[in-house]
């Protein structure tokens, strides 16, 4: 399956993506991720996705970085991985509608 997989993969790796993808709606998302991951790690989640958003709508690095807080070096890392990466997150703007903000 390529690099990162084997990077990952695990018995545990596969229990807790088996866990995600058991996930229903985002009330569930929300309720798990609260209970798995702390405020800050919940956020720079939120940070990377939103930096990938801006990037992918061409936005320069200076207005990603003020508009998300992140660091000139996590966007160039995010943007590395938009390029070059597993393609992670272009499957996510596939099937996710991502140009608009939603509530």
């Amino acid at each position: 399956m390529g690099d990162y997989k084997s990077k990952l993969e695990s018995e545990e790796m596969d229990f807790l993506f088996d866990a995600i993808l058991s996930l229903k709606d985002r009330e569930e998302c929300y309720r798990f991720f609260d209970d798995i991951c702390t405020i800050n790690e919940i956020k720079a989640l939120e940070q990377r996705l939103q930096v990938a958003k801006m990037l992918k709508q061409r936005r320069t690095y200076l207005d990603i970085a003020s508009t998300t807080g992140a660091s000139t070096a996590t966007i160039s890392r995010i943007n590395r991985a938009l390029n070059y990466g597993s393609d992670g997150y272009n499957l996510i703007f596939e099937r996710v509608d991502w140009k608009e903000n939603k509530k």
